[in-house]
């Protein structure tokens, strides 16, 4: 949990949080992050829906209110668990012809009623920490499949390593969503840049979008991981980067409609064509490629935009 949403709970001070986490982790109590602070044993620890439902609510839904303009209608997507995913499942109810595989209870049940919207799910196992399906069930019923995005989010993100998860099994089921997809794109609010879990899910070479918050000026960690994705040619979609970091003035639309435009975006594309990426598209990976519609810049374009990530982070 970041020191700001520790602050806004207690209804107190950051420096007074700041100061309470010093000694809580003093007594072995929690482990101090850039920015925040987890239970002892992060690594491996992971919250369950409850406690993550509360975490970053503000954040999630200004990242699910932007991730919603990626998505046009008659689209075929896979959406993975994750309580920023079920944000983003709720505006797509409104997605004319939109095709959903998933295997998130939670992301089918926000589409439930979306009468235009189709709704495949996978097999598997209920997973019920989650209220997702995994197993070798949710896997096989993957293979085969091909989708133009994916969607998923995870419990750390690092430019090293990409999204990771601290569960096997649904690490298992990330990837083959993955595998399924055209195009990745990560959903991770700022407290997870930088955090690093047990099981790797997306390496950052096969991520093509990041979406996420602007990070609070005081996080060097967020904003040193943003540089680095970028560098590595993820490109970054920043919520609310036009106002307040976390968007809290809510921006979004309620009830799950999505009305393009709203939500302001700062987009730092492509930098290079990936290592081992021919011209089109293909390459040694299937997930490697520019996205359809989008043309490398050129050096000018690039310094431009690795500017912008710049002044993101001193930001």
């Amino acid at each position: 949990m970041s020191l700001r949403e520790l602050a806004r709970v207690v209804q107190t001070s950051e420096v007074t949080v700041r100061r309470d986490v010093r000694a809580l982790e003093a007594e072995g109590l929690l482990d101090r992050r850039h920015g925040g602070a987890v239970l002892p044993g992060g690594f491996t620890r992971e919250s369950g829906f409850p406690q993550k439902s509360h975490l970053a609510t503000a954040e999630k839904t200004a990242i699910a209110d932007l991730a919603a303009s990626f998505v046009e209608e008659g689209e075929a997507i896979v959406v993975g668990a994750g309580t920023t995913t079920q944000e983003l499942a709720r505006r797509l109810a409104r997605v004319p012809g939109l095709t959903v595989v998933t295997n998130s209870l939670l992301v089918a049940q926000a589409l439930a009623h979306a009468n235009r919207v189709e709704v495949v799910m996978t097999g598997g196992t209920l997973r019920g920490s989650n209220y997702a399906l995994v197993g070798s069930g949710a896997e096989q019923s993957l293979h085969g499949l091909r989708v133009s995005k994916a969607f998923l989010s995870g419990s750390g993100l690092t430019a090293e390593r990409g999204l990771s998860t601290s569960n096997m099994l649904s690490a298992s089921v990330d990837r083959a969503l993955v595998q399924a997809a055209a195009e990745v794109v990560v959903l991770a609010d700022h407290t997870k840049l930088g955090s690093d879990t047990m099981f790797q899910t997306v390496p950052t070479d096969v991520i093509t979008r990041l979406v996420t918050d602007e990070p609070p000026v005081h996080d060097d960690r967020a904003g040193t991981e943003l540089q680095a994705l970028a560098d590595q040619g993820v490109q970054i979609a920043v919520a609310g980067s036009s106002g307040s970091g976390n968007n809290s003035s809510g921006n979004g639309q309620q009830g799950g409609e999505h009305v393009p435009g709203r939500q302001q975006r700062r987009d730092v594309p492509l930098p290079n064509p990936r290592r081992g990426q021919l011209p089109g598209g293909a390459a040694g990976h299937p997930l490697r490629g520019t996205m359809l519609g989008e043309q490398p810049g050129g050096p000018g374009e690039r310094e431009r935009e690795r500017a912008r990530v710049a002044d993101l982070r001193r930001r």
